[in-house]
């Protein structure tokens, strides 16, 4: 396959199956939780008692996430876990606010062993695992030895707002929305987990005509109303930005109807929005603009809103990001940088037609790599 032809099908197979083509944006899924899909299915203690049979007691360790005196979002909530100081992993709560350390490897030469139980036990007794959202304090848990070798339960880790600060991926609305509204929204966020759209839909329109002011249950009704209806989701991300101005997570929705619209300045349009508000951004965001980029021929910024959407996404939530830096730099030629983190998407993408076609685009890779002239 010249190599043309292969990046243009490179790109057509991923850059144009963005994140909402392939996970659900309302409700995390096991996968942006922690890849083995059995948790989310059997339930945490299943899950645990499975691996004991299987003689791999000690390779997870489970707990909980909650706001206190608040609903859990519908968003996923990062967790840490820290070691002398430094974080060694990353995951994310589901739905129900659960989460998994599973699949931990230490980075660099101590990871190669791959044994994640024997690494969980030589490394992470005595590390503490909390969570790490923006204008939120954070309880904290110390991994223990029977954590690691006996329950995995490590409990609850309970986030509090820091005074009033507010947390720009979390609406302070959700603090002052009416208890009537909020019971409709929890009711709705529970149809959610339970795959009834249709009741979560008919809820969460109860809860913004109760409280019109509620900007996450607006962000969450036009997030239910994207596949079927964009400009009703447009009205609900903007009445959401109405009432919390510093809630960023509405433009970063606006900006993917933008993108499945074709609209590429307006993705960026939205993304700078963003960006004012929270200059770290979102991994989702900085992806968005490197697609938005590269649609508008402007290669050097696509690449550098890639790296940047990769340097804050540990765990790979945005699937494509890898991918559309690899069409990027095999388009400059630097097919063994491509070619790396090509293979290193195979880790985190699920078996099935995408990692199949992900392994023929590598070998066509390695077919370029193989034939191009050694530097000099």
């Amino acid at each position: 396959m010249a190599p043309k032809t292969f990046l243009s099908f490179l790109f057509l197979l991923f850059a144009f199956t963005p994140l909402w083509s392939q996970r659900p944006t309302s409700t995390p899924t096991a996968s942006t939780l922690t890849r083995p899909e059995s948790i989310q299915d059997s339930g945490l203690y299943n899950y645990w008692n499975q691996m004991t049979t299987q003689g791999r007691s000690g390779g997870a360790l489970l707990g909980k996430m909650k706001v206190e005196g608040e609903p859990l979002p519908w968003e996923p909530l990062l967790v840490t876990v820290t070691c002398n100081g430094k974080v060694v992993h990353t995951t994310e709560s589901n739905a129900r606010g659960d989460f998994g350390i599973v699949g931990f490897t230490l980075p660099g030469a101590l990871g190669k062993e791959k044994d994640s139980k024997r690494q969980m036990e030589a490394y992470l007794e005595g590390c503490l695992v909390q969570g790490a959202v923006s204008g939120f304090r954070s309880s904290s848990i110390t991994i223990t030895h029977r954590m690691l070798r006996e329950d995995p339960d490590i409990g609850t880790i309970t986030l509090s707002r820091i005074g009033s600060e507010s947390a720009p991926t979390i609406s302070t609305t959700t603090v002052t929305a009416s208890p009537k509204a909020i019971k409709f929204f929890d009711k709705a966020h529970n149809d959610m987990i339970e795959q009834n759209t249709d009741g979560a839909m008919r809820d969460v329109k109860k809860a913004v005509e109760i409280d019109p002011n509620f900007a996450e249950g607006w962000l969450q009704l036009g997030k239910l109303q994207a596949a079927s209806d964009p400009l009703a989701a447009r009205d609900s991300f903007s009445k959401a930005l109405v009432a919390d101005p510093k809630f960023v997570l509405p433009y970063e929705q606006l900006a993917i109807l933008s993108a499945k619209s074709g609209n590429w300045q307006e993705v960026l349009d939205n993304t700078n929005r963003l960006w004012q508000a929270y200059p770290r951004g979102t991994p989702q965001s900085w992806y968005l603009t490197a697609l938005a980029y590269y649609q508008l021929g402007r290669r050097d910024l696509a690449e550098a809103n890639a790296r940047n959407s990769l340097a804050i996404d540990p765990n790979h939530t945005v699937g494509n990001t890898e991918q559309l830096l690899a069409v990027l730099l095999a388009g400059k030629g630097n097919y063994k940088e491509a070619l790396d983190h090509l293979r290193n998407s195979l880790r985190y993408v699920p078996p099935g037609p995408d990692a199949d076609l992900l392994k023929q685009q590598i070998a066509h890779l390695e077919q370029l790599v193989a034939a191009k002239p050694p530097s000099k």
